[in-house]
């Protein structure tokens, strides 16, 4: 099995993500995401800076994901998302958006 190797907040899988979100918005569609990704606090940012439209997740996240979206300035998620994006290592990535966090204080 190789899935101990699956991380989610990798810049390789986050620019997967990008790129399908990108080619849909392209063709006039709207990117959602269920699962446990759309319900982390720290790839709301991201997911919302790449321009993710919908989010789906467990009950229990919505309030906490609501209050990141209502407090987060869109155009400060994009210019996230877009250096979270150019990170070479998720350890990097993690280290730009924990900062990121603190500073805007909205988690």
């Amino acid at each position: 099995m190789i899935s101990h190797l699956y991380q989610p907040m990798s810049p390789s899988v986050l620019n997967l993500i990008k790129q399908v979100i990108d080619a849909s918005h392209a063709e006039g569609k709207w990117t959602g995401m269920c699962g446990e990704l759309a319900g982390d606090e720290r790839a709301t940012l991201l997911l919302l800076g790449m321009g993710l439209d919908e989010f789906s997740m467990s009950a229990i996240s919505i309030p906490r994901i609501k209050k990141i979206i209502r407090n987060t300035n869109f155009e400060d998620a994009k210019v996230l998302a877009e250096q979270a994006l150019a990170q070479p290592t998720t350890d990097e990535l993690m280290t730009l958006v924990n900062k990121f966090i603190e500073e805007k204080t909205i988690c």
